[in-house]
């Protein structure tokens, strides 16, 4: 079976999604209205402004429609998208909303600014043996994770001055979260991860 997987198209990486979802053997299509979610076996949510995607995922009707998904067909978020499926958020608007599942707290641009973007090869062992090239652009943190939520991926403590490791990939369940940006790397083993949670949903 492919798979039809949706990427959310209201701001973000779509067009870099798509692309690497259609390597790792998914249909890909843009998500921006309520409609569009029919049809689809999973969605991506990409990497972006968190605050504009929330802003936007209200004004176009989708964040009640994205909710009730949630518990249907699996989803990723990448960075931005991380802090879109948390439950909790530090750093952000006040009015901030989010379409939540994911039983974290995310710190936004936990990093520092764009200028503080950096890359780093990562050992994720449900990827396999060879680390993977994570690049941080503005990125969250999960700074608290429920009892039900499996990290795949930290920083290790000391790297950035920490004295304890930096949780930067979560799953729960069919919710899966980066605080880096696989789609911007020549490497589809996370969306090929997340392809095998779709066609397993």
């Amino acid at each position: 079976m492919t798979p039809t997987i949706g990427v959310l198209a209201i701001q973000g990486d779509v067009r870099e999604h798509i692309l690497s979802l259609e390597h790792s053997g998914a249909k890909a299509v843009p998500v921006k209205t309520p409609d569009a979610l029919s049809g689809i076996h999973g969605l991506v949510i990409p990497g972006g402004e968190s605050t504009t995607m929330s802003i936007l995922a209200v004004i176009n009707n989708l964040l009640e429609p994205l909710r009730a998904l949630r518990s249907e067909i699996p989803m990723y978020g990448s960075c931005a998208g991380l802090i879109m499926l948390a439950d909790e958020i530090l750093d952000g608007r006040s009015d901030q909303q989010t379409i939540g599942g994911l039983d974290i707290t995310a710190r936004r641009n936990a990093f520092g600014r764009q200028v503080d973007s950096f890359e780093i090869d990562l050992p994720i062992p449900v990827l396999g043996s060879d680390p993977f090239h994570a690049v941080f652009i503005r990125a969250p943190l999960v700074e608290r994770i429920g009892p039900n939520v499996e990290v795949l991926a930290h920083i290790p403590a000391g790297l950035y001055g920490d004295d304890q490791d930096r949780v930067v990939a979560v799953q729960q369940g069919n919710l899966l979260a980066t605080s880096f940006h696989p789609e911007i790397v020549d490497d589809y083993r996370f969306h090929k991860h997340f392809v095998e949670m779709v066609k397993s949903a």
